[in-house]
């Protein structure tokens, strides 16, 4: 293993989830790069991995991410690890990572647990397409921008909160999205007290309101709903007649008229011959 840069995935909080890869690679790399090393340091000593760190976190990444990646280009390896979960999520890794990308240097995944895929799993809302939102500013006015850019967001929305900020954004959430949408929030992944309360956005906050909030949360919004269609089927059948009146052939009005209405052509089409 030589001048590459390991992206290693950590336990969320059950130690019992570290891979056995991750621990071969962390056996075998030059040296690690820790975003906590005296969080990382408890990891190595469970395992028994000795090995040099450095550290590297939000507030010193220019600097020592700039050392860390000559490091790598002079040949050595690095393994880049965070307190939990995987590196470069909603984290200052993706930085190195462009870094060794622009410079061609190799980056390999060792994969290990993620909070915002467990959390979506958990949730029992649509998993088929979703986006992650990371932690939101605690600037009002930027809060309240990123959540109304998200109004109509139909996929399924991850948010990271701390259990200090969760009641003032349940309240921020409720005002752009509505008490009524779906949420679920998932508290403590993977430790002893993991919990996932299933609810509505007005729901959450009574809840909550009734019993602190206590741990790490996850987030996980249900889309905005598909917006209704103005035209219904007689309406559509209406414009296919008037385009064909209009000289028209029957395929080309159905499609005109689907592309207005919101109806599937060849529906069209079916209905237009039945009818």
């Amino acid at each position: 293993m030589s001048g590459k840069l390991y992206l290693v995935g950590t336990p969320i909080g059950n130690l019992g989830d570290f891979s056995p890869r991750a621990i071969e690679t962390l056996n075998e790399v030059d040296f690690i790069a820790a975003e906590d090393t005296r969080v990382t340091l408890k990891l190595l000593n469970h395992f028994d991995i000795r090995k040099s760190m450095v550290s590297y976190f939000e507030h010193n990444k220019y600097a020592s991410g700039a050392k860390i990646f000559e490091r790598i280009a002079a040949g050595e390896s690095c393994a880049l690890v965070t307190d939990a979960g995987m590196p470069a999520i909603s984290d200052p890794g993706e930085d190195i990572v462009r870094m060794c990308a622009e410079n061609g240097v190799e980056v390999v995944t060792v994969p290990g647990p993620s909070a915002l895929i467990s959390a979506i799993a958990l949730s029992a809302l649509p998993t088929g397409r979703f986006c992650f939102e990371g932690f939101l500013s605690t600037s009002n006015k930027s809060r309240r921008e990123h959540l109304e850019a998200l109004k109509d967001e139909r996929r399924t929305m991850i948010f990271y909160e701390a259990p200090h900020k969760l009641m003032r954004t349940l309240e921020d959430m409720k005002n752009t999205f509505g008490a009524d949408r779906k949420i679920s929030l998932c508290r403590e992944l993977t430790k002893i007290h993991e919990e996932t309360v299933r609810t509505t956005l007005g729901g959450a906050i009574e809840h909550f309101t009734a019993k602190p909030p206590k741990g790490e949360f996850v987030l996980v919004i249900d889309g905005a709903p598909e917006p209704e269609n103005e035209f219904d089927l007689e309406d559509a059948l209406c414009l296919v007649e008037k385009y064909r009146a209009e000289g028209l052939g029957h395929k080309a009005a159905c499609k005109k008229a689907a592309s207005e209405t919101g109806f599937a052509a060849n529906e069209l089409y079916d209905a237009s011959i039945n009818k």
